[in-house]
């Protein structure tokens, strides 16, 4: 078995990061560098976009990072980071909410683009304030986002959660805070932010 990490310190990749790391599988980290690195053409040989992260698990690559949580939660079970086929309503919405509105919505919101009211059914994630409000109603004031047990829900929608938190775009309501201490004080979270934290002065793109 092999799992291969392809990331940088200072993106995405750190989801994909503590993704890995709660699997409890054995891996191996290969940062990658902005600018000349990510756009090789051995780089794009496994990531056509040129972006991080990617994994490469027993020969296959997978890219994006919602689709890296959802595939490594299958590929580990034994990691129990899935709720059972049959319940997984709450699991996909967390995700793929994040990955998709919350998103869109940020990165709008950072590009200082301002979606015209009547142009706002064409936005997947129709207005920001509509979208936060509905991401805050995810938030549960006990357990996790998909139950009463910590999935890749919580590392994926979580991760996004706790940099709202940190960039401002997010309010530290108490469930919120809650939250973000039950999810952030586990040991794949610490373990993957330690080894990121160190790699990010060598690899950063400062």
């Amino acid at each position: 078995m092999s799992l291969i990490l392809y990331s940088n310190p200072m993106s995405r990749g750190r989801i994909a990061h503590w993704m890995v790391e709660e699997t409890g599988a054995p891996y191996e980290t290969r940062w990658v560098r902005y600018g000349p690195e990510m756009n090789s053409p051995d780089y794009a040989a496994i990531n056509p976009m040129r972006k991080v992260p990617v994994i490469e698990h027993n020969g296959t690559i997978v890219t994006e990072c919602a689709a890296i949580c959802l595939y490594l939660a299958d590929a580990f079970p034994e990691a129990d980071l899935a709720p059972l086929p049959d319940q997984r309503a709450a699991y996909y919405r967390a995700i793929l909410f994040g990955a998709g509105p919350w998103e869109q919505a940020t990165t709008i919101q950072a590009l200082g683009v301002d979606v015209p009211v009547d142009k706002s059914a064409m936005a997947g994630f129709g207005d920001l304030d509509r979208t936060l409000k509905t991401l805050l109603s995810l938030v549960p004031k006990e357990g996790y986002l998909a139950g009463p047990k910590f999935s890749a829900a919580d590392v994926y929608t979580g991760a996004q959660i706790g940099w709202g938190v940190q960039f401002g775009s997010i309010p530290k309501t108490p469930e919120v805070e809650a939250y973000l201490a039950r999810i952030q004080s586990r040991r794949g979270f610490i373990r993957s932010s330690e080894i990121s934290n160190a790699a990010g002065a060598e690899y950063g793109p400062g």
